[in-house]
C-alpha cells in the first residue's frame, strides 16, 4: 500500500475518469471541495455511496424536464458540451443548491440500485465455468438484483472484441447484444449457454418496473455522458417485461437459506452478485460467507461474485468463483473487469 490517506471523493473522481465519465470525474472533484454539497450527500441512508446519491437526483430532475444550463453537459438530456468546452461544476452546484428541496428527499429515501446489464458480459463467462464444474441446469440465486435485469442474462448475447474486432460471439442474434473489449491473451469460455432450472432474486429494495418513478430512477443512475448505457437499459427493461423473473423483497441474508433449500438436491446451486457487497458492511459479508459455509455442509454451493477491492487508492473489480463444500471454501479469480462490463481480462481456467 502507498500509505496515502483515503479520500472518498478523490477516489471516486479518479475512478469515474477511468470508467469513461469525464463529466462525473470533473463534477465529483468539485463536490469534494464543497462543504454545502457534501452536507446534502451525507443525508443518504447508511451504506449508500455519497457521490451516486447526489449525482443521481440531479440527473433525475434533468431527465424529468428541469431547465438549467447544466443540461448542456448531459448527453442523455440532449446536451452537447464537454468538460473541454467549459467547467460544468459551477452549473452543477447552482442547480443542486437551487433544487435542494427536491433533491434532499430523493437522497434520503432512494438507494443506489443500479442495474448495469453490461456486467452480464462478465457473468456469461462465469456461469460457463460453474456449469462445467457443477453440471446443469443451474439453480440461480442473485443477491441484490435491483430490478432483476441481470437475472435474465441468458437472453442477452455477447460480442467480445479484441482491438475492435469480434473474437468471440455468443448468441449474436439475441434482441440485445452486449459488446465487451478483451484484454490480455486469453478468451473467455464460449461453450453453449448453460441451461437454467430456476432463478430467483433476493433484494432489500426491489425496483418496481411497473412504476414510472422506479424506471425513471434507474435511468437517473446511468452516467449522463454514457448514452449507450441508457439505450442498453431501455432494451433490457423491455426484455424483462416479457420474462418477469421472481424477485423476493426483504433482507437477502435472511431469505438466502430458504432459497437454497428450495432448489432440488440434484440441481447445482449458484449464488451470485455484482457490485453489491459494499452495501453489506464487514459483518454482513461475513454472515453471507457463514451462510454459504453451512449450506455447503449439505451439498456443494457455488458463488460467483463480481466485486470491487480497494488497492493503492483505486478500485479493481474481480470476478471470483468460490465453492463451498464440507465446511471448507475454495476460491479463485476468474477475471478482472471494468465495473460496468465494458472490458474483461480473462484469467480463469475450467476444472472438472
Amino acid at each position: 500500500m502507498s500509505g496515502k490517506p483515503f479520500d472518498y471523493w478523490t477516489m471516486f473522481a479518479r475512478d469515474a475518469a477511468k470508467a469513461g465519465s469525464p463529466l462525473y470525474a470533473c463534477i465529483v472533484e468539485g463536490i469534494g471541495a464543497d462543504e454545502d454539497l457534501k452536507a446534502i450527500a451525507a443525508r443518504a441512508r447508511r451504506g449508500q455511496p455519497y457521490a451516486n446519491m447526489l449525482l443521481a437526483p440531479v440527473h433525475y430532475l434533468l431527465l424529468g424536464g428541469a431547465d438549467h444550463p447544466l443540461r448542456r453537459f448531459y448527453a442523455t438530456c440532449g446536451g452537447t458540451l464537454s468538460v473541454a468546452d467549459e467547467d460544468p461544476f459551477p452549473h452543477f452546484r447552482d442547480f443542486a443548491l437551487a433544487h435542494r428541496e427536491e433533491i434532499v428527499p430523493l437522497v434520503e429515501a432512494r438507494v443506489v440500485n443500479t442495474n448495469e446489464v453490461g456486467r452480464t458480459s462478465v457473468l456469461h463467462a462465469g456461469f460457463r465455468v460453474v456449469a462445467a464444474e457443477a453440471g446443469e441446469p443451474l439453480g440461480l440465486i442473485e443477491i441484490g438484483p435491483s430490478a432483476g435485469l441481470n437475472m435474465i442474462w441468458d437472453r442477452y448475447g455477447v460480442r467480445y472484441l479484441r482491438d475492435g474486432t469480434p473474437a468471440v460471439e455468443i448468441a449474436p442474434d439475441a434482441p440485445l447484444v452486449l459488446e465487451c473489449e478483451l484484454r490480455g491473451a486469453a478468451n473467455p469460455p464460449a461453450s453453449p449457454t448453460p441451461a437454467v432450472a430456476s432463478r430467483v432474486g433476493l433484494e432489500l429494495n426491489p425496483v418496481d418496473l411497473t412504476t414510472a418513478e422506479d424506471r425513471a430512477w434507474l435511468r437517473a443512475l446511468i452516467w449522463p455522458d454514457q448514452v449507450e448505457r441508457l439505450r442498453r437499459l431501455e432494451r433490457a427493461m423491455a426484455l424483462f417485461d416479457a420474462a418477469c423473473p421472481e424477485i423476493r423483497g426483504g433482507n437477502a441474508l435472511a431469505l438466502l437459506p430458504e432459497a437454497i433449500c428450495a432448489i432440488p438436491q440434484n440441481v447445482p446451486v449458484c449464488v451470485y452478485h455484482t457490485i453489491v457487497a459494499y452495501q453489506f458492511g464487514q459483518k454482513g459479508r461475513q454472515a453471507l460467507d457463514d451462510i454459504l459455509t453451512v449450506a455447503g455442509l449439505r451439498r456443494p454451493v457455488w458463488r460467483l461474485a463480481l466485486e470491487a477491492e480497494a488497492q493503492d487508492g483505486a478500485w479493481r473489480n474481480w470476478l471470483t468463483l468460490s465453492r463451498y463444500r464440507d465446511g471448507t471454501v475454495e476460491s479463485r479469480r476468474l477475471a478482472e473487469s471494468h465495473p460496468h462490463g465494458t472490458w474483461i481480462e480473462w484469467l480463469g481456467r475450467i476444472t472438472a
